[in-house]
């Protein structure tokens, strides 16, 4: 039983969106498994809109939860990775958002409430990496955040802080696409300067840079191919701007050499005689920096983190522990 004491009951929490959640459904499912694996009852948190669950979940942690499952989007888990970084207590993932990056890439199936609630209640602990960054405002304030799965500036921020509410609302990831395309045909590139490990900053002109703990997107884009949940290390990506067709030559490597030739041997060989580095750059690193001139958006795992005029941070290894079942088979 996970952290509890001899003798007694362990205790879960469920820290959930209310508008993203059928809490009957939920609390069937959590009735079930908790009464069957001999847990107390489970304590019930909803999410405010201020803090996207933070505040839930410490309070979850305060009332002494042994587990806490977040139940909602990537912003709601990516709060509750917050408060239990490093706390070891472990996340248990009911994935009820647009994107559910954490989820797919965990391989965990999609809209399935009670295989969500069976890892929470029957699965085991594993250990993941979480990347940790401070971004830097324009009245030089600054505040501390981790991510799961991706951060980023450029194209990807500012695509999702134009996402129209309404279309998402309709679309799911797929209004990701419109704002994409909107967002690429009138913005130039990113100017920045930048930093991994500690290097000398040096400049570079992306359509986008994103520190990456894994790699799958929606709709099946593998972004970052080599990307790990628990190597101890974040991968760098940076999609750079080559004239009027860098889109097309970006969008065969991910779509096609991440998506299709990796999966095989020869595939991957085929890679490496045509391997065309100009359009992708990809490494691997520990620390990082950025900054830019001016105020730009910035995303912490799909969601809108306001503007910046830079971000540094770092891998914090192993910090996070997350229920997960043996046959799921991850991408990281």
């Amino acid at each position: 039983m996970l952290n509890s004491r001899v003798g007694t009951q362990p205790t879960a929490a469920i820290v959930y969106h209310p508008l993203k959640t059928d809490l009957a459904r939920l609390r069937s499912a959590v009735g079930r498994y908790e009464t069957a694996n001999g847990w107390s009852p489970t304590r019930w948190y909803a999410t405010d809109q201020v803090d996207a669950g933070t505040g839930a979940a410490r309070q979850a942690v305060t009332d002494g939860a042994n587990m806490v499952l977040a139940a909602g989007g990537d912003g709601t888990v990516r709060a509750v990775a917050e408060v239990l970084r490093g706390s070891g207590i472990p996340l248990a993932v009911v994935p009820l958002g647009t994107g559910n990056l954490l989820a797919r890439n965990l391989g965990m199936p999609l809209g399935d409430i009670d295989i969500a609630i069976r890892a929470a209640f029957q699965g085991t602990n594993r250990p993941i990496d979480l990347g940790v960054i401070t971004i830097i405002r324009a009245d030089e304030s600054d505040d501390e955040h981790v991510f799961l799965v991706l951060a980023g500036m450029g194209l990807d921020a500012r695509t999702i802080s134009t996402t129209r509410v309404s279309l998402k609302r309709r679309l799911g990831w797929l209004a990701y696409v419109d704002a994409g395309v909107r967002t690429m045909l009138k913005d130039s590139p990113l100017q920045i300067q930048y930093s991994f490990d500690g290097s000398p900053a040096q400049a570079l002109s992306v359509y986008t840079v994103m520190i990456g703990n894994c790699g799958l997107m929606p709709g099946g884009v593998l972004l970052i191919p080599d990307a790990r949940f628990d190597d101890g290390q974040l991968d760098v990506v940076a999609l750079n701007p080559l004239g009027p067709f860098s889109w097309l030559r970006i969008w065969r490597k991910i779509g096609w050499e991440n998506g299709v030739l990796r999966k095989s041997k020869a595939g991957r060989q085929i890679i490496d005689l045509v391997n065309d580095t100009r359009s992708i750059t990809y490494l691997r690193s520990k620390r990082f920096a950025l900054s830019v001139q001016y105020p730009e958006p910035i995303q912490l795992d799909g969601d809108d983190f306001g503007l910046a005029l830079g971000a540094n941070g770092r891998v914090d290894p192993g910090a996070l522990l997350l229920r997960v079942l043996p046959e799921w088979k991850s991408v990281g």
